[in-house]
């Protein structure tokens, strides 16, 4: 579950995650945490960038991103070609530039 973003005195926003834990690794975390002054939020964001940073440098991870990025290149090639033939016929068929403007020369004025 997620919050709309909430803003912050750095202006940037945060999310609001709930997530269920079970009462004894809650138990733990609340432990670890007071143990190290520290609060929950803040051994879950500490817990998250240590994942993040592992995920970045694993090889399988890069590799589905390149996938993705290929496919969402792929996507977007075919989308400007609908947009280009449709708006290219559109103006050929009517005569007018593609920006919608009348020509100059058209002899109004």
């Amino acid at each position: 579950m997620s919050a709309p973003d909430e803003p912050t005195s750095k202006g940037g926003g945060v999310k609001t995650l709930a997530i269920r834990l079970e009462p004894e690794m809650h138990a733990q975390l609340s432990l670890i945490a007071q143990l190290r002054g520290s609060t929950i939020t803040d051994e879950f964001r500490a817990a998250l960038v240590a994942h993040i940073e592992a995920a970045k440098s694993a090889p399988e991870l890069a590799n589905k991103a390149d996938t993705a990025l290929a496919d969402i290149e792929r996507e977007a090639a075919v989308r400007r070609e609908a947009i280009a033939s449709l708006f290219a016929a559109d103006a050929v068929s009517k005569g007018a530039p593609r920006s919608g403007r009348k020509a100059s020369g058209d002899g109004v004025g």
